[in-house]
């Protein structure tokens, strides 16, 4: 197995503190993101062998195992994060695996260069995605009801939503939805600024429920997205708590530290409460409108101790093991890749210790006992 060496993403949006608190190093004064751990080409994680990469490339069927090489192809088909929100990611939606192929294929028909701003399709791929929260993490998560959603806003007493108000009760709920995020999107700028102000000015003022679009408002001054995410569940998970985002399933993170994992993709549609690129008729053909409950997944220990994050997709399997002291060895080997995290304690996987921040890939088949007391990660896949 590999002890891993993994890349810092400095976003924007990233805790100056969180990630070194975790790792137990100073803190830059940088926005330090996302710590990615896998093998994608933005960023592979480095080890003895070379970039792990490079390691899966020169012998998939050895790193990852003949079903899982049978299944999805010679490379990982995730990439595990450890995730530090200081500040509201965009508001963004992942396409279903059909649509990412017809978006990609055709984007390269066109000759629009995969590193174009107004590129939507990095790749043919979907991008289903698991939050896991190590901190209390708020976040966005699918669409509120229609009625429920224009209780939001009519409660804000702002003239010029008045009309959104309206749609959401005028109409069907997938209607009602479309219609209103397509409204907000393309209202006229300066206007729709003015709207912002004012209804930020209102969720300050009224505080509770309305706390957490006045902070997107002072992040995204007059930006649609602030209007759009009243739209969505407001979800707050607790340390342990866990999110599965699916195709077409409108999100964004908020604030809080977690563990992600997703299918080895780039592919993002903005909504809002961003500067990039909104493709908005791409964006309504992705989206579903539908209203949906956030579906916060609170896993149970199995006989052997191990916590698993239920999803309906095959790319990506998480699980979670709490070591309390005294605990004795645990057997992990699996006949699929793995990488193991640890986030608290002390642990021991093979003759590699590790402490939080501190990660392993270990090859299909390879011998894993894990000893010590601590929590560890657990990211495979179902092959």
């Amino acid at each position: 197995m590999d002890r891993l060496d993994n890349t810092v993403r400095p976003y924007a949006w990233g805790s100056t503190t969180a990630i070194p608190g975790l790792l137990g190093v100073e803190p830059t004064g940088e926005p330090q993101a996302e710590m990615w751990m896998g093998a994608h080409p933005g960023a592979p994680s480095r080890t003895g062998r070379g970039t792990l990469a490079e390691v899966i490339g020169a012998d998939p069927g050895r790193e990852l195992g003949r079903a899982a090489v049978a299944r999805f192809g010679p490379r990982l088909p995730f990439l595990l994060k450890i995730l530090a929100a200081g500040a509201p990611l965009s508001l963004q939606v992942h396409p279903d695996l059909e649509q990412a192929r017809e978006g990609y294929d055709d984007e390269q028909r066109r000759g629009i260069p995969i590193d174009a701003p107004h590129r939507n399709y990095k790749d043919a791929n979907h991008k289903p995605e698991l939050i896991c929260a190590l901190t209390e993490f708020d976040g966005l998560c699918g669409f509120r009801a229609p009625g429920e959603a224009a209780g939001l806003l009519a409660g804000l007493e702002v003239d010029s939503l008045k009309p959104y108000v309206d749609l959401l009760h005028a109409h069907p709920e997938d209607a009602a939805l479309r219609e209103v995020l397509t409204a907000l999107l393309t209202a006229d700028p300066d206007e729709m600024a003015r709207t912002v102000t004012e209804a930020a000015a209102a969720c300050t003022r009224l505080g509770g429920a309305y706390a957490p679009y006045a902070g997107l408002a002072r992040h995204y001054p007059g930006d649609p997205g602030v209007i759009a995410a009243m739209l969505l569940n407001h979800v707050r998970l607790q340390p342990g708590e866990a999110m599965f985002l699916g195709a077409g399933v409108p999100h964004a993170y908020l604030t809080g530290l977690g563990v992600e994992i997703m299918a080895n993709s780039d592919n993002v549609l903005r909504c809002g409460l961003t500067p990039k690129h909104v493709d908005v008729p791409e964006l309504l053909r992705v989206v579903r409108f539908e209203a949906s409950d956030p579906n916060v997944l609170r896993p149970e220990a199995s006989a052997d101790g191990e916590e698993v994050y239920e999803t309906p997709i095959d790319e990506f399997r998480l699980s979670r093991y709490v070591l309390p002291e005294g605990a004795g060895a645990h057997d992990l080997t699996l006949g699929t890749p793995q990488i193991l995290l640890c986030t608290a304690g002390s642990v021991r996987v093979g003759d590699l210790d590790l402490v939080p921040g501190g990660s392993v890939f270990v090859p299909a088949g390879e011998k894993a006992e894990v000893s010590g007391a601590g929590t560890v990660f657990r990211a495979t896949v179902v092959a």
